[in-house]
C-alpha cells in the first residue's frame, strides 16, 4: 500500500472514529451534549483534527441525518417489495416507519427535528427525496388502478406522512395518556381509513 492510499485509510479511520465517538455521546446524554470539544476529547485527538473531518457540529448532524433516511428508506422499500397489494404495501410501510422511529429515537428526532434542530434535511437531499419517492410509490399505484384522477398523490403522501409523524412525535414526546398498545391501535384505525380513502 503506498503512502497516498495509507493516508486516505488512516483519515477515514479518524472520521469513523469520530462518528462511533459522538453516537456514543448521543446514545448516552443525548444530542444537546454533543460538541466539537468534547468528542476531541473523548477520542484525545485535538479540537483541528475534527474539524479537518467536519466543518462544524451541524456537518456532524447532517452526517447522522443522511443515515437515518438512508436507514429508514431501506426499512420502507424492504416492507414495500413483501406486497405486491398497494394497500398491504402501504400498511407494511406504516408499520416499519413506526418500527423504526420507535427503534431509532435519537435519529429520528434529529432527521425531523423533534426537541431539537433537525438536520437541515434540504442538505439531505438525495436520502430525502428516496424517501419521499418509496413513500408515494404505492399512493400512486393505488390511486392509478382505482381510475382516481380527481386525488394529486403528493397531498395523500402528505396526509400519510402527517399521520405517521404526528403519532411519533406524540409517542416521542410522551404527552399522549395512550399505553403502547393503544397508540398503535389509533395508527392502525388512521392508516385503515387512509387507505379507504384512496379508494
Amino acid at each position: 500500500m503506498g503512502i497516498v492510499e495509507r493516508r486516505a485509510r488512516q483519515k477515514e479511520e479518524v472520521k469513523n472514529n469520530i462518528i462511533y465517538t459522538a453516537w456514543d455521546m448521543v446514545k448516552k446524554d443525548g444530542w444537546q451534549a454533543l460538541s466539537i470539544r468534547k468528542i476531541a476529547e473523548a477520542i484525545e485527538y485535538s479540537v483541528p483534527v475534527i474539524y479537518d473531518h467536519f466543518e462544524n457540529k451541524e456537518a456532524i448532524l447532517l452526517e447522522f441525518g443522511k443515515k437515518g433516511f438512508r436507514k429508514l428508506g431501506d426499512k420502507l422499500e424492504f416492507a414495500r417489495d413483501q406486497y405486491t397489494n398497494p394497500p398491504d404495501q402501504i400498511k407494511a410501510m406504516a408499520d416499519a416507519y413506526w418500527e423504526f422511529a420507535l427503534n431509532n429515537v435519537q435519529l429520528y428526532q434529529l432527521m425531523f427535528g423533534i426537541g431539537m434542530a433537525s438536520c437541515e434535511s434540504d442538505k439531505c437531499t438525495a436520502e430525502y427525496e428516496r424517501f419521499i419517492d418509496i413513500m408515494i410509490e404505492p399512493i400512486e399505484k393505488q390511486l392509478k388502478l382505482n381510475n382516481r384522477t380527481d386525488v394529486n398523490a403528493c397531498l395523500k403522501y402528505h396526509t400519510l406522512w402527517s399521520v405517521l409523524h404526528g403519532l411519533v412525535s406524540i409517542k416521542i414526546s410522551g404527552t399522549s395518556p395512550a399505553d403502547d398498545e393503544l397508540t398503535k391501535v389509533v395508527l392502525d384505525d388512521a392508516i385503515t381509513g387512509y387507505i379507504k380513502n384512496l379508494q
